[in-house]
């Protein structure tokens, strides 16, 4: 049996801006305090870290210095995923070029591939690099529920490591068990579903609440892991309020609000995406206080 990528938790992290250019410097803070509280892996210019607005430029900036920063303590995950397989081989080249250890690849969004045409995106992308690839499915911003039976014909890839699922389908978890085997990994793309998901066989959750809790977020899926399913319900209960005041507005920006409410200011997040509204704001600092 493989082993996985990672297990526990990887941390898709915000990207701080000052001014309206990448704040590199708070960047290097961030992953200080990620790796600093034992977290594996984090994703660079995932969702949370506002891919869609990064140039390519910024994005290989962003994945040079953070491998450069971390080194061999802490994994770093390039999200290069587009909804061009020609534009997502590129960047997935050169992120690997950068040093990182592995790429997070959204599945083609808008345009809404078939089942034979997301096989064949993965596929051909894998064929590209050397260097794991998790596949991310988000149904609710990519249009599109890739279907177990695709998971089966990436499995048999050699580099595709699994899939961060987010379709928050919890009976999908066993079925993708079931007909992938244990050697295609399954992380959570939802926070609230951390513990339930591995409970049937999933190795840990690619998290947006880890940015700003990140040992509690390590404690709860290890004991998980573990088996110690008391504690890591427990810990999933207590961080339920909070989980849904940060998708209650589009992630991520009221992970960004409480990075600020909690003294890392990353600045606002890129338009279109706006700031926190104040009722919402108001809920998250009285939460988070």
């Amino acid at each position: 049996m493989k082993k996985p990528f990672f297990s526990g938790v990887c941390t898709a992290l915000v990207t701080p801006f000052l001014d309206g250019h990448v704040n590199y410097p708070m960047m290097e803070v961030l992953l200080r305090r990620q790796m600093d509280a034992g977290i594996p892996a984090v994703v660079i210019c995932g969702t949370t870290g506002e891919s869609p607005t990064l140039s390519d430029e910024e994005k290989l900036e962003l994945f040079r210095r953070c491998k450069a920063f971390a080194g061999k303590d802490c994994m770093i995950i390039a999200g290069t995923g587009s909804n061009s397989t020609e534009h997502t081989i590129a960047l997935s080249k050169a992120a690997q070029d950068q040093g990182v250890d592995g790429l997070l690849i959204v599945s083609p969004y808008y345009n809404k591939a078939t089942p034979a045409g997301l096989t064949a995106h993965y596929r051909v992308i894998a064929n590209s690099v050397d260097i794991p690839i998790i596949a991310y499915n988000v149904p609710s911003r990519t249009g599109v529920d890739i279907p177990v039976s695709v998971y089966k014909e990436l499995s048999a890839i050699e580099n595709i490591a699994g899939i961060k699922e987010a379709s928050s389908d919890i009976c999908k978890i066993t079925r993708i068990r079931h007909l992938c085997g244990d050697d295609f990994s399954i992380w959570s793309g939802n926070d609230e579903q951390a513990v339930p998901v591995i409970s049937l066989g999933g190795a840990g959750i690619i998290s947006v609440l880890s940015n700003i809790f990140p040992t509690e977020m390590q404690a709860m899926v290890l004991a998980a892991i573990a088996g110690d399913f008391d504690t890591a319900a427990e810990l999933q209960a207590h961080f339920l309020p909070l989980t849904d005041l940060l998708f209650s507005e589009v992630n991520p920006i009221p992970v960004k609000a409480a990075m600020k409410y909690i003294g890392y200011d990353c600045g606002n997040c890129r338009m279109p995406l706006t700031p926190l509204s104040a009722e919402l704001a108001k809920k998250l600092k009285a939460i988070l206080t």
